[in-house]
């Protein structure tokens, strides 16, 4: 095929910007130089311009995407427990990890900009002794699922145009963790332009159009555009395990709640917790009309967040923790199906097209669209929700301080290493505050819940007031701080 001019291509442009009232975004074509022109094209060629009309009446200029039913159809979902799954959902798990059947996926296309680091989310260091990224930590929870399985889990890695390039330089830098290569597989998240909020499509530069990530929704359409669903298919995937970057805890191939997935047939099965406040920010479980919903608690009516059970308990309590595993047979048809765009008002750097002045808002002055991943549960045909342990599961790193912060994730686990330690028999020490009196770590290749500790400690441990200790899979570590 032969590659058209610039010219050609602009010429191909121009009609499609015109029907779509997007114009403007030539507007300094006649100053551009000839990589700057290239650069313009291809960021106007990668927009979908046929539906943006449409697209901006309903969700731009309105908010038709996002609407939810009405309260009165929402149903509380009462959460089946993890803690009650029998042997037969442990053993199920077990068996489509060890034929292969089950891959991860991680979304972590965010920047860490917030916690006042330069780079990629899963890179932060959150280990409280090792101070390694959640990458890290991931990466050591499939090593032991390779041992313990005897294959290799296939792990795909979600990134964003903003952290593409620097995720996989990362991987490479580090010998991609000791992974085989075949093994990590990188795939870039969409992304959606900015509008105004006349509609108008902004530039953050004369030559460039101004973009954001499209969410983790559109995780489904990144898959299939990228081949992964096909890469799933040829490896024999069935089962993809999904979780966020920001989560250290997280289990990331939990065999009982693949288990119980596998044995419920269901296409979607999400983890919970109980809230731990009315307006704590995680999505809530719903039913309606026999399907699962999550209300993103931002859209969370008052009355829903508030409404309480006759004897007291909070009536919508089931939180999402965004860990789900999906079928790749209803990821692809999500894929195919697409799901709906939710409008949010933005502060976006722009362009002046009028001017030619770069403006830097201090109100929000633009729409940016994206599609949440949990709107995929109203689709699915069989669903299950499973209530896990906070103390156990739930340690996000959001913010540089306060709630769900750095110093909040890491006091968590370390909480939870002491804990599976005293189960295991070690004396651990504790301060007056009741919380550990030492920083403790241990990686995922030594154990991946309390009872894989025993008989991995060695004998006669012994944890000193205000030791800082890592346990590897070469033994145990004193760190000085």
């Amino acid at each position: 095929m032969v590659a058209l001019s610039s010219v050609e291509r602009w010429e191909a442009i121009v009609p499609r910007l015109e029907a779509a009232r997007q114009s403007h975004l030539l507007c300094f074509w006649p100053t551009l130089g000839e990589p700057s022109r290239q650069l313009l094209l291809a960021d106007l060629e990668e927009i979908a311009l046929e539906s943006l009309p449409n697209l901006v009446e309903r969700c731009v200029l309105g908010d038709e995407a996002s609407s939810l039913p009405p309260t009165s159809e929402l149903e509380p979902v009462v959460p089946e427990r993890i803690a009650d799954a029998g042997p037969a959902a442990h053993e199920a798990g077990e068996q489509e990890l060890s034929r292969g059947a089950v891959a991860a996926v991680t979304v972590a296309g965010g920047q860490a900009t917030r916690l006042g680091f330069d780079g990629p989310k899963g890179i932060f260091p959150v280990g409280p002794v090792t101070g390694r990224g959640s990458f890290h930590l991931f990466a050591e929870q499939l090593h032991a699922a390779g041992k313990r399985y005897g294959r290799a889990v296939p792990w795909y890695v979600m990134t964003s145009a903003s952290n593409h390039c620097a995720t996989v330089a990362w991987f490479e830098a580090h010998g991609l963790l000791g992974l085989a290569r075949d093994q990590v597989r990188f795939f870039v998240q969409g992304r959606m332009p900015c509008f105004g909020l006349d509609g108008r499509i902004l530039l953050a530069e004369r030559g460039r159009v101004a973009f954001a990530p499209d969410g983790h929704g559109g995780m489904f359409g990144a898959l299939k555009r990228s081949g992964m669903l096909r890469d799933m298919s040829e490896r024999g995937v069935r089962h993809l395990s999904c979780f966020q970057v920001d989560n250290p805890l997280v289990r990331c191939l939990d065999p009982r709640f693949i288990g119980m997935h596998a044995l419920a047939g269901a296409e979607l099965s999400g983890k919970s917790l109980a809230k731990a406040h009315d307006r704590e920010g995680l999505g809530t479980f719903c039913r309606h009309r026999g399907r699962l919903r999550v209300v993103e608690y931002s859209e969370l009516p008052e009355s829903m967040a508030t409404a309480r059970e006759a004897d007291g308990r909070r009536r919508y309590d089931a939180g999402s923790i965004s860990v789900y595993v999906i079928e790749r047979g209803f990821a692809e048809r999500m894929a195919d199906a697409g799901l709906p765009w939710h409008r949010a008002r933005k502060r976006v750097a722009h362009v002046d097209c009028a001017t030619g002045r770069a403006v830097e808002p201090s109100e929000p002055n633009a729409v940016k669209l994206e599609r949440f991943l949990f709107d995929a549960a109203p689709q699915a045909r069989v669903w299950l929700v499973v209530e896990t342990d906070r103390d156990e599961e739930f340690a996000p790193v959001k913010n540089l301080t306060g709630a769900d912060s750095v110093q909040t994730s890491r006091a968590a686990q370390v909480r939870r290493a002491c804990r599976w330690l005293r189960e295991a028999g070690v004396e651990v020490p504790v301060g007056e505050d009741g919380e550990p009196a030492a920083v403790v770590e241990f990686s995922a290749r030594v154990a991946q819940e309390a009872r894989g500790l025993r008989g991995s400690v060695p004998g006669g441990l012994r944890i000193a007031p205000g030791s800082c200790v890592y346990l590897g899979p070469d033994g145990v570590h004193a760190v000085e701080r």
